[in-house]
């Protein structure tokens, strides 16, 4: 009995340890749960779940219309899609002069997008030259080990002249605080982190996709990333309007959402397939 009862001792110790060890760990941990919860704000926009999250969810709090003026003479129209358009039916978008698409392949280190194989390989199979991106979510785990995961989920690149550089979604949280728990410095490593570990992999600078609101609040308006990875702007309006972290240009520009999210790169299509040949 008395070695029983040593034996029951040591073992409850040892989950203490353990649990005081967990909680000693790095605030930004290297698995999650994806026990997220949406804001009600999340679901209003059709986030309902953890994954749910996509490209621009908040922005079309502001308008959904098209811009008021016409596209420059150098520009290439493009779309973004994400498990909420389902199967894309690729044909009639090439008819309506898409050019490029990106797809969401993966969010966190928890969840693929389930359309992302119909998507991914439906664009580049009608012409299109694509890219995946990844929704970032800063308070699961590091930005390495997201960058890790969305290489192994189809956001990897090859200079195939149709292969868009992954991009990195870095916007408002759609399940709880809006810079996600992190300081303005913790974000840029984070971001940091998650840019440095793609191009280790890849040997390309991840485009951020952001807006001036978010990148302000939440990374300070940092100018680290300004000089070597692209800008992918959102705001629906007439135009980019003033540009965050003292990026000189945008390399595209999220305009609508309507009928779905529309997509202007900023140059000719030689310009964009140099983008994807790297």
């Amino acid at each position: 009995m008395k070695s029983a009862l040593f034996t029951g001792a040591a073992v409850t110790l040892g989950l203490i340890l353990a649990t005081v060890g967990s909680a000693q760990a790095s605030p930004v941990p290297e698995s999650s749960t994806a026990s997220h919860q949406p804001t009600a704000q999340a679901r209003q926009h059709g986030i309902d779940r953890a994954g749910d999250a996509y490209m621009g969810w908040t922005q079309n709090t502001t308008t959904t219309a098209a811009p008021a003026v016409m596209a420059p003479t150098a520009s290439v129209e493009g779309i973004d899609v994400s498990s909420h358009q389902g199967n894309v039916n690729w044909a009639s978008y090439w008819s309506a002069g898409k050019r490029f698409a990106y797809v969401k392949a993966t969010e966190g280190n928890y969840y693929t997008n389930p359309y992302f194989a119909q998507q991914y390989n439906g664009s580049y199979n009608v012409g299109m030259i694509r890219g995946a991106y990844h929704f970032a979510t800063p308070n699961d785990s590091s930005g390495a080990n997201q960058a890790n995961y969305f290489l192994a989920h189809g956001g990897g690149w090859s200079r195939d002249g149709k292969t868009l550089p992954g991009a990195l979604d870095i916007e408002y949280n759609p399940y709880g605080a809006t810079c996600y728990g992190l300081s303005a410095s913790a974000m840029v490593s984070w971001i940091r982190d998650f840019a440095n570990t793609y191009k280790a992999a890849t040997g390309r600078d991840v485009p951020i996709y952001t807006n001036l609101d978010w990148w302000s609040r939440c990374t300070g308006n940092s100018t680290a990333f300004n000089s070597t990875n692209p800008l992918w702007v959102a705001k629906y309006a007439s135009s980019p309007g003033t540009l965050p972290g003292g990026w000189p240009f945008h390399t595209i520009w999220q305009y609508s959402s309507s009928p779905i999210d529309q997509d202007r790169f900023n140059g000719d299509m030689s310009r964009l397939q140099a983008l994807a040949n790297g």
